[in-house]
């Protein structure tokens, strides 16, 4: 008898993500709202391998690939340019929104 072969949590989301880039933005935005720098770095490296890991967004962003793991590691303190290109890469752009009073 033959057993489906299982899929990790991870490779599932980032899956996910592939399939849906409005459900990694949301991601993205929520982790945002609500994370620390760790948290941060994390949500984006999730996403960007949903993009064709560092190696694909290094050729698209322009930016040095092994710059690029140092920028999306759990300490990573990405430039606001370095941001910027991750995000466009991914097909994503950073905005602001004001803080509803309920939520301050």
């Amino acid at each position: 008898m033959k057993h489906a072969a299982s899929v990790s949590h991870e490779d599932a989301t980032i899956e996910e993500f592939k399939q849906n880039p409005q459900e990694a933005a949301a991601y993205l935005n929520a982790v945002l709202e609500d994370g620390d720098q760790e948290e941060i770095m994390l949500a984006l490296r999730r996403v960007a391998s949903a993009y064709g890991g560092v190696p694909k967004l290094a050729k698209q962003t322009s930016l040095n690939a092994k710059t690029l793991y140092r920028t999306l590691s759990a300490r990573g303190n990405p430039e606001m340019k370095s941001l910027t290109a991750i995000l466009k890469a991914m097909g994503m752009r950073l905005a602001v929104e004001p803080i509803d009073a309920v939520d301050a």
